[in-house]
């Protein structure tokens, strides 16, 4: 029987390793996993490269990771958001590498991981200092930039919805990165803040089938109220 609920994020983070790779979903708050951040602090691995949306705020969640000096490299589109002063510190230290890609690359290049693609050719960032040592193009007239894909070993990700084969909804912009994150990702962990027994899920209301994830860990809502309109299939899809 396929049941891929684990009862804790200790528990579905005990195996990652130092020097992991690992994408962690959110937009801002809107599907952060946030208890899984607070376990891979207490889990303890290093040396970590972090494929994210920005560079955490204040002193919790990526920031944290950021703070214990748990980082050797980011890969995201906004470090230095509002109150992101502990990468903006470490960074200036040279206590942690930066890459920097342009949002709408950085989810391509994650989907292209999970799709099987080569890479692609777009003309964002052309002419800029994230195209050096990058291959170019000109087509249809005008010039491209190659970007490559982005896999990783892990990705923490946060759904509104799951069951036990791992089949995940998320709720409204919640969905982000997440996604494309399981797809790119060779071991997927996913908290969810409700589980519903097999075929209570709308075929059409999946977002993320259980062949991406690897763990589901239950948690308390926290980015929405438990209401029945937040919970029915139009408000999901």
């Amino acid at each position: 029987m396929i049941d891929k609920i684990v009862p804790s994020c200790a528990d579905a983070l005990s195996s990652v390793p130092d020097g992991a790779s690992i994408a962690i979903g959110g937009f801002g708050g809107a599907g952060m996993p946030e208890e899984l951040i607070v376990a891979l602090l207490d889990q303890g691995a290093r040396d970590l490269t972090v494929v994210t949306n920005n560079a955490g705020q204040g002193e919790t969640g990526i920031a944290a990771l950021l703070k214990a000096r748990r980082v050797r490299k980011i890969v995201c589109s906004y470090p230095r958001m509002a109150r992101a002063h502990v990468f903006e510190t470490l960074y200036r230290e040279g206590a942690v590498e930066l890459e920097l890609v342009p949002q709408g690359t950085l989810a391509e290049r994650l989907r292209a991981a999970g799709c099987g693609i080569g890479g692609f050719f777009t003309p964002t960032a052309y002419g800029t200092a994230l195209a050096e040592g990058k291959e170019t193009r000109i087509l249809d007239g005008r010039p491209h930039v190659f970007e490559r894909p982005l896999a990783v070993d892990y990705a923490l990700i946060h759904a509104q919805v799951g069951d036990r084969w791992g089949n995940l909804v998320y709720r409204n912009t919640a969905r982000n990165f997440g996604p494309i994150m399981a797809m790119a990702a060779r071991h997927t962990i996913a908290t969810v803040a409700e589980i519903r027994d097999l075929g209570g899920l709308s075929p059409e209301s999946i977002i993320t089938p259980g062949i991406f994830v690897d763990a589901v860990v239950p948690r308390p809502p926290t980015d929405a109220p438990h209401t029945a309109s937040a919970m029915s299939p139009e408000a999901m899809s």
